[in-house]
């Protein structure tokens, strides 16, 4: 279908500039630290604000969604994040910048519960996590886009003037967005039918699935984290590299992220002919990628700058992999509905599990190193996956909007 897939190019670029906006902020980390003589504990406070905010606003984001609609609510989240990234071009040290960082974090905790929901209105089941994967690939070319962008901008202007542009790539999107035929979605509920949405967040976290989804988050979602708003001060600080050589080389750890996002779909779908079931399709992503995150380890030991690159590279690619099916499992578990609440509670555990993480992060750096941060990570995945297994049921492609998962 045209529609579905001018949504799946719609989501993609939402990410792009999702993360454009955050990442944006530990590109220039290097350069506004020595500005402003922030130690590794100081720039830990600005990024703890941003995740406070993630974490808090997650699961009103996701209620939010709920009620208003994915069209409204995507695009009312647009225009609070794009505002609040231009605003960081007027921060001056520590207070305000965590001021402005709380506001884009407020701003993008809806742009992941609004695109798993947007996936579970305009893809069937077997096609979610090419959905999701799509959304995370966009998250990659991101992350990607952002380090030579912002990188080149400070070097040939200021990184104030770095923060002004990423911001304004939002306001570009909205025109799209808001004329897309999101009507046309055809597993979007009737009017008729949006009562269940109105689920208590007490009863909604009582479900075991939830559980599972909640725990799971709360063990892994640092890891991401850490190297989306760390890798550019741990190249800086520990392997030496300058601005120009983060601008030239940081930027593959994305490339990684914005490949492992692409994979599942196809994985799935490639699986699924093969005979696998479902639910062994689904899980054996997470699985499988859970599986081999400690190889990550060598990141942390390895002499060789760029060998530590392709640690880091081969972590995040795993990352994005076991990202799009979990951040699928919403979805399949639950009708659509239900799925930006039940997303905004699992990421709003995963991300106060972060916002604690990164406080952790720059007292370790500022008092030993970065190898224990780098050791942790690497193996936060197969923990999380042993929740997944005891939490979450057999997921079928037939009855899985039904609702019903206990």
């Amino acid at each position: 279908m045209n529609e579905r897939k001018g949504l799946l190019a719609l989501l993609f670029t939402a990410a792009v500039i999702n993360y454009l906006d955050r990442q944006s902020l530990s590109v220039a980390a290097p350069h506004i630290r020595q500005q402003f003589h922030l130690s590794g504990s100081q720039y830990s406070y600005i990024v703890f604000s941003f995740l406070l905010a993630y974490a808090l606003l997650h699961p009103f984001a996701g209620r939010m969604l709920d009620r208003l609609g994915t069209r409204t609510g995507f695009a009312l989240a647009m225009v609070w994040w794009s505002l609040a990234s231009m605003a960081q071009a007027a921060a001056q040290g520590v207070i305000s910048f965590s001021a402005v960082r709380f506001l884009l974090g407020m701003g993008e905790a809806a742009f992941l519960p609004a695109a798993v929901k947007a996936v579970s209105e305009w893809c069937e089941p077997e096609q979610r996590s090419l959905g999701t994967g799509m959304t995370n690939a966009g998250i990659g070319a991101g992350a990607v886009i952002a380090t030579p962008m912002i990188g080149w901008l400070i070097l040939k202007y200021d990184w104030r003037i770095a923060f002004l542009i990423s911001g304004t790539t939002g306001f570009l999107w909205l025109g799209a967005w808001w004329f897309f035929p999101h009507q046309r979605a055809p597993f979007m509920r009737s009017a008729t039918m949006a009562a269940p949405s109105q689920m208590p967040w007490r009863e909604l976290v009582r479900l075991r699935p939830v559980v599972g989804l909640m725990g799971a988050r709360i063990i892994s979602d640092s890891a991401w984290f850490f190297y989306l708003f760390w890798l550019p001060d741990y190249l800086s600080a520990v392997r030496g590299f300058n601005l120009r050589q983060i601008t030239s080389f940081a930027w593959i750890p994305y490339v990684s992220a914005l490949v492992g996002g692409l994979v599942p779909g196809p994985l799935t779908s490639l699986l699924l002919r093969l005979g696998l079931s479902f639910n062994a399709a689904r899980k054996g992503a997470i699985y499988g990628s859970a599986a081999l995150m400690p190889i990550a380890l060598g990141a942390a030991f390895v002499r060789d700058a760029y060998v530590a690159i392709a640690f880091v590279s081969l972590a995040t690619f795993l990352i994005q992999v076991w990202a799009s099916n979990l951040f699928a499992l919403p979805a399949d578990l639950f009708p659509s509905e239900k799925v930006g609440s039940v997303y905004g509670i699992a990421g709003a555990a995963g991300s106060l599990a972060a916002m604690l993480f990164t406080l952790l992060v720059g007292w370790v750096v500022d008092h030993f190193s970065y190898t224990p941060i780098l050791v942790s990570v690497a193996l936060m995945h197969p923990v999380a996956a042993i929740v997944l297994y005891f939490t979450i049921p057999e997921l079928s492609s037939k009855s899985l909007t039904s609702g019903h998962a206990k």
